[in-house]
């Protein structure tokens, strides 16, 4: 790099890189599906998850998967994204994921008991 246009030209690349992995949308829900929360059970929840959301017809929210979260022994982990706070649900089955889309999703109410604060105590 040797100019300040040659920097320029650096950021606006990678700003439009950054740009294209941001959905826009409002509320993101992002499993982990590494094998680890494969083999606990993350694939029902994760189909629960798209399908309450489709079924309810809500907007603004995408449902994502990512690879391995980092704490193996609480799979099924999510985590949802909202206004710049994050929530992590663990030990989860398809059954509470429907829990959360109607408590935290839907009425904005966090699920305490399967967040990862509760399973620590």
């Amino acid at each position: 790099m040797k100019s300040l246009d040659e920097l320029t030209k650096i950021r606006e690349k990678a700003q439009k890189k950054v740009s294209t992995r941001n959905s826009g949308k409002k509320i993101r829900i992002v499993v982990g599906m590494a094998t680890c929360g494969i083999s606990a059970g993350a694939r029902p929840v994760l189909n629960t998850l798209v399908e309450e959301v489709n079924k309810r017809d809500l907007q603004d929210i995408e449902v994502t998967q990512t690879g391995c979260i980092g704490v193996c022994r609480l799979e099924p982990i999510f985590e949802v994204y909202q206004n710049g706070e994050k929530v992590t649900y663990v030990n989860m089955d398809p059954k509470k994921a429907k829990e959360v889309i109607v408590n935290h999703i839907v009425n904005g109410n966090v699920v305490s008991e399967y967040t990862i604060g509760a399973s620590e105590e």
